[in-house]
């Protein structure tokens, strides 16, 4: 779940990738991801995170979150890139959903992230 600093909570049906395999994979090759979905990686400990864009056919939002809950940064991501999309310190998570849509439902970095594993 979402949460703004003001208190209001947008519920993302994400599906976990916390495995190295899962995560190598992430959303590759996926021809759709509906709003209001995502994937969110889990790491077993906080670092700087890299990601790209090979493989995967949609464009894409990525916050990268602490491992308090705190959203450090958002970022978009276009599709098939090699660019790195770097956090800007170490994080514990990240949540790809599409392009958009944190600024779609009023999210921004300084917010939250409830329910993690």
């Amino acid at each position: 779940t979402l949460v703004s600093q003001d208190g209001k909570r947008i519920p993302v049906q994400a599906e976990v990738a916390d495995t190295d395999q899962s995560r190598t994979q992430g959303l590759m090759y996926r021809k759709k991801v509906p709003e209001g979905t995502g994937m969110l990686f889990v790491f077993d400990h906080d670092q700087v995170l890299t990601f790209w864009m090979k493989n995967t056919l949609v464009p894409l939002s990525i916050a990268y979150i602490s491992s308090e809950g705190k959203i450090i940064d958002i970022l978009d991501m276009e599709s098939q890139s090699l660019k790195p999309i770097v956090s800007s310190r170490s994080v514990r998570y990240a949540l790809e959903v599409p392009q958009g849509y944190f600024a779609k439902v009023g999210i921004r970095e300084g917010d939250f992230v409830s329910d993690l594993p």
